[in-house]
């Protein structure tokens, strides 16, 4: 398996809105659009955020990235999003329970 972790900062007084947005038109689709097994979205307070999506393997990750690339010029566009740093690597442990297999939605 394999990790990628993006910060993003967005435009002030936006981030509610960027993760409704996020929640509504994008989460249900990065799984099977971006070939992954694992995507959250995380506010971090302070108009930052930080998303975590786990693939099969680094080739799924390098193949996500254009799809990735235009999600993000969306929210750019909108939402003032701007990605701040990414983290890549293997994943060298993992445990995870039942409860990550069910969506959480974000409530505003």
């Amino acid at each position: 398996m394999y990790a990628v972790v993006r910060h993003y900062s967005t435009a002030p007084g936006s981030v509610e809105a960027m993760v409704s947005a996020v929640d509504n038109e994008f989460a249900d689709r990065v799984p099977q659009e971006v070939g992954a097994v694992l995507y959250s979205a995380v506010d971090t307070g302070d108009g930052t955020a930080i998303t975590i999506t786990i693939y099969d393997d680094e080739e799924a990750a390098v193949r996500s990235e254009a799809t990735v690339a235009e999600l993000q010029r969306n929210l750019g566009e909108r939402f003032g999003v701007e990605q701040t740093a990414a983290h890549r690597g293997e994943v060298v442990v993992s445990r995870a329970s039942e409860a990550v297999a069910r969506p959480v939605r974000f409530r505003a």
